[in-house]
């Protein structure tokens, strides 16, 4: 397979492989510097650090990209939401939003995004120890997944609260993801400006909505948002990456480069219904790492399916924290060696 990329700037003789952003965090080494750091927060505040666990993944694992350390909840906790991580719970914002003013209080736009400066010293950072050869990846949470953490107050199995508002106030949820699509817009853009190759929009929660209600409180933001980075850097790859919608792949259009494909949409659909327009990244179960059979096979019918078309091996959603190190390296060796045949 033959995969043409801006992020590489030539012709590769092999499908590119990464893995999901979640991939460094469960190295040995990773941990180590997370005890420096003393919390998780602290390590995404630390650009010096924060870099170190970024290019783990690439000096120890193989793959050919680096994905930026950093998390999705930066992005609310910058516009003035207080955001702790809490053993066992996960993130959690003390004080959701629940109504106007407290929207009101958040600061938005340019300001907020400016506020992140230390992912931008990361990427600068970052770029200057990464090979040339090597593609350094930013990324942002959706302003659907991230509105959904800033109005539930933290993970949810349920999303009760933000359906609510969806359903029984569906103006001001408009108001809150307008208001985050602005932040993330100039966050996307200054990470570029500080030397990403690539951005990626991961929508974790978008299975979380019906067809019609996901296209006007979700994709229409991420396209607006593609559309912006576009404009302002029309040779920046986009990634991205809807999670659990290959229902509603018939309906997927945008200036975005790449679709990633989760590990519950059959690659031979999003490859019918979107390899034709897209490069499609993804989608081995992650589970599958357990066994080096069940990788094997795997990574063997990906590369059968998406002969002659352009593609990115990619997990298809992030890595557990107990699979062996030793089996993620042995996943990126297969890939690279069943895509230079």
């Amino acid at each position: 397979m033959i995969f043409v990329d801006a992020c590489f700037g030539k012709e590769t003789p092999y499908t590119p492989v990464w893995m999901m952003r979640q991939a460094g965090r469960y190295l040995p080494e990773y941990m180590e510097v997370r005890k420096k750091a003393g919390n998780f927060l602290n390590l995404c505040h630390s650009p010096k650090l924060a870099s170190e666990v970024t290019l783990q993944p690439v000096d120890i694992v193989g793959v050919d990209a680096a994905i930026i350390f950093s998390d999705i909840l930066v992005v609310p906790n910058e516009m003035g939401m207080e955001l702790d991580f809490v053993k066992g719970e996960g993130p959690v914002f003390e004080k959701p939003i629940r109504e106007k003013k407290d929207l009101d209080k958040l600061i938005g736009g340019k300001e907020a995004a400016d506020k992140l400066d230390y992912v931008y010293e990361t990427i600068k950072l970052t770029r200057e120890k990464l090979d040339k050869d090597k593609a350094l990846i930013g990324f942002t949470g959706a302003p659907w997944t991230l509105a959904t953490y800033m109005i539930e107050g933290q993970g949810t199995k349920t999303y009760s609260v933000v359906k609510k508002m969806l359903y029984s106030n569906p103006q001001f949820l408009h108001e809150v993801l307008k208001k985050v699509s602005e932040v993330v817009k100039h966050y996307l853009a200054n990470q570029i400006r500080a030397g990403v190759d690539v951005v990626q929009i991961f929508d974790s929660w978008a299975a979380a909505l019906e067809k019609d209600a996901y296209f006007e409180f979700s994709w229409r933001y991420i396209k607006d948002i593609v559309s912006y980075i576009k404009k302002e850097f029309p040779n920046t790859p986009i990634i991205v990456f809807p999670k659990g919608i290959g229902a509603y792949l018939d309906d997927i259009d945008g200036d975005f480069d790449v679709f990633g494909v989760d590990w519950g949409t059959p690659m031979e659909l999003a490859k019918e219904k979107l390899g034709a327009k897209y490069v499609l990244q993804g989608n081995m179960e992650p589970c599958r790492l357990y066994s080096k059979v069940a990788t094997k096979e795997a990574v063997e019918k990906i590369s059968s399916i998406m002969q002659n078309k352009r593609h990115i091996f990619n997990l298809g959603h992030g890595i557990l924290p107990d699979v062996p190190v030793e089996n993620a390296k042995y996943f990126i060796s297969l890939a690279k060696e069943v895509t230079k045949r």
